[in-house]
């Protein structure tokens, strides 16, 4: 038996359109903390075990746009909900792949991935949260300087919602775009983070839900900003490396999260 391990994301940085009328752009929140799991033993034919993740038929499909499908069995599992905004569905597709032995470029991945789901995270690339990511056309728009490290805590709060390849409405990011460019260059974690908490106030006012308690805790516990899955459940607080406050797991799990969690992103200063 052959195994692997696929990180997931916990929602983005920043989500919308690039322009009023532009494609659906992001720019990830790469999670280590959340994964999908794969593993492959030998079969005389293709069987694929993944508790609703993909599904075989749509399993052979991504592998025929790979090239084709091998004989052998794969078990995928998840640890992070489908609708939370973890990106379950593009790391499974991908944990796949890789517990076959499946090698290809990340472009062709990304489009393979397309193909199959309508929209794609940017999980297959090494360095995804250093670019501007097309996710209904899965590709780089363009690139950053690396996102300097954060801690996160957060959890999911709310009704799960998968994304729909054809849902845009989504409000205008292009001049959040061009201040994440220059605050990444500069390795400004404050603006990167009041970044963050603007697209995600943008996207909370156009597409809800209401009651979400998640900018009035990163006040009240002393968050540099906070960022949401802006399709599905995922909620997180942003603090500075080293700068998380005690008891901060206790108190969202209290106002109604679910699987709190704590990781951190980005790259070493």
């Amino acid at each position: 038996m052959s195994s692997v391990r696929v990180t997931g994301h916990f929602g983005e940085w920043l989500q919308g359109r690039l322009g009023p009328d532009g494609p659906v752009v992001l720019v990830t929140l790469p999670c280590d903390a959340l994964a999908v799991e794969g593993h492959r033993s030998t079969s005389d034919t293709f069987q694929l075990i993944d508790n609703g993740l993909i599904g075989e038929a749509r399993a052979k499909g991504f592998l025929g746009d790979l090239g084709g499908v091998a004989k052998d069995r794969v078990e995928l599992s998840a640890d992070m909900p489908l609708g939370g905004g973890a990106g379950a569905s593009t790391a499974a597709l991908v944990a796949l792949a890789a517990a076959l032995g499946v090698s290809v470029a990340p472009e062709v991945m990304a489009q393979a991935c397309r193909a199959t789901e309508g929209a794609v995270d940017p999980l297959m690339i090494a360095d995804p949260d250093g670019c501007l990511w097309a996710s209904r056309e899965a590709r780089v728009i363009r690139r950053f300087a690396p996102v300097p490290d954060f801690d996160i805590v957060g959890g999911f709060w709310g009704a799960a919602h998968r994304t729909e390849a054809e849902d845009v409405a989504f409000p205008d990011v292009s001049d959040l775009v061009a201040f994440w460019d220059r605050a990444a260059r500069t390795r400004d974690r404050a603006a990167l983070a009041g970044i963050a908490s603007e697209a995600a106030r943008r996207t909370t006012e156009m597409r809800g839900p209401s009651g979400d308690p998640t900018r009035e805790l990163a006040r009240e516990l002393g968050a540099i900003g906070h960022v949401r899955a802006h399709t599905g459940s995922a909620r997180g607080l942003v603090f500075a490396p080293g700068k998380v406050p005690a008891g901060i797991s206790e108190r969202l799990t209290a106002e109604g999260y679910q699987d709190v969690l704590a990781f951190a992103t980005g790259a070493a200063s």
